[in-house]
């Protein structure tokens, strides 16, 4: 049996090991110089685990201390859960069950009430207790074929072409601005600014290098940014260019359009390619023809309840709640039993108790129900919640969605 412990962070060359094992585990093709570069800087050598089978490094596990926006606004520490692999040679021994386990006892003796992670096979961490917690939308839009109708006030925002680099702390900001009204979002730590601007030539497949164009308001000021690679393109009728859109916001709906509108427009192209978008992306409604828009739908931020006390008092809900749950949860068997929540949109508690339960679920529905982008009464439809007391899903169904406000998103990996 693998031995599990943290790497020794003034090794180098052990954590050199560590990570060659993460990126055989994904394939084997080394990282670009510039990208090994950014990640060695991020990783946080104390939140990682390395499974060992005497030297041999046999799995790995990473988190990031992150900030979420929950429902009601507050931002909650969150641990990203990345870097997770197991080597080919030692599967099915254990190894990943231990590494999680290990790892969600470490998130919970740090106090932080959640867990994040983006799965490359989610049908992996259900039996974890993780829950699918938010969704997002990836676009083939056929630009030639779309228009789209404006607000007012487009015309008037100022667009220009800007070295990423050189607006990357006004694009930030709008970044920033946009992080505490949209649940799900992440705080950017210190460093992770970098991340969308990498670009390692390797792996532009014949696009261009990154370009940014950022939008101004009526003073100048950066008021939204969209950053993007043009993949030029020829068939014997004319050009069929495509743009890679990286990511693109904006702080009103005027600078928002005015971005999507060039976007739309880029010379000798035909097609823009988008992921990662929120489901209630407004181009949607913008767009003459939606279903040229390509979009395809798939599971986002994966949501596990570490502190399930914790975690449901740290947000608000959308109607008055006092509900006892039932939870299931023989993986942090700290979290398995009833809770009585009780709140409303100014504040919520969520404490022991001993009194008959109303609704009975899996942590991982709760996981599912957390931010708000999955209701009560759809789990139910699954089987994944069951109604103890009459009425109590349809109260528990309205306090726990969005409130009225924009879906939940996660705007980048990790």
């Amino acid at each position: 049996m693998a031995h599990l412990r943290v790497p020794h962070k003034d090794d180098k060359d052990e954590i050199s090991r560590w990570y060659d094992t993460l990126i055989r585990a994904f394939g084997g093709v080394p990282e670009a110089a510039e990208e090994r570069e950014l990640w060695d800087s991020l990783i946080e050598t104390e939140r990682s685990l390395g499974a060992w089978d005497g030297d041999e490094v046999v799995g790995t596990a990473g988190a990031f201390a992150f900030r979420v926006t929950v429902p009601g606004g507050a931002s909650v520490p969150a641990a990203g859960v990345t870097m997770v692999s197991v080597a080919a040679t030692h599967r099915r021994r254990g190894v990943l069950t231990a590494m999680m386990g290990r790892q969600l006892a470490d998130i919970r003796s740090w106090g932080w009430p959640l867990a994040l992670l983006t799965a490359s096979e989610p049908g992996i961490y259900g039996r974890f207790g993780y829950g699918i917690g938010s969704h997002s939308l990836s676009l083939t839009a056929e630009t030639r074929r779309v228009r789209l109708s404006v607000p007012p006030g487009t015309d008037d925002v100022r667009l220009r072409y800007a070295a990423p680099g050189e607006v990357l702390a006004a694009c930030e900001a709008v970044y920033a601005a946009k992080v505490p009204g949209r649940v799900g979002m992440l705080a950017r730590q210190p460093g992770w600014e970098r991340v969308p601007l990498l670009d390692p030539e390797s792996e532009r497949e014949g696009a261009s290098p990154l370009q940014c164009v950022v939008a101004e308001g009526a003073k100048g000021e950066i008021v939204g940014y969209a950053r993007f690679q043009v993949k030029p393109g020829w068939e014997t009728a004319g050009p069929n260019g495509v743009v890679r859109l990286r990511d693109v916001e904006a702080l009103d709906p005027a600078a928002y359009a005015a971005l999507w509108r060039f976007l739309f427009d880029i010379d000798l192209t035909s097609t823009l390619e988008a992921r990662g978008r929120p489901v209630d992306e407004p181009l949607l409604h913008l767009a003459s023809d939606v279903r040229r828009l390509g979009v395809r739908m798939k599971d986002s931020a994966h949501v596990r309840l570490v502190d399930v006390g914790a975690a449901l008092a740290a947000r608000t809900y959308a109607v008055p709640v006092d509900l006892v749950l039932d939870v299931e949860d023989a993986f942090c068997p700290w979290n398995a039993g009833r809770w009585r929540l009780t709140g409303d949109a100014g504040g919520a508690s969520c404490e022991r108790t001993t009194d008959a339960a109303d609704l009975a679920l899996p942590v991982r529905a709760l996981g599912s129900a957390y931010l708000g982008g999955t209701s009560l009464a759809a789990l139910a439809g699954a089987g994944l919640v069951r109604e103890a007391r009459d009425g109590a899903l349809a109260v528990g169904s309205a306090a726990f969605g969005p409130g009225g406000g924009p879906a939940p998103w996660l705007p980048h990996g990790f």
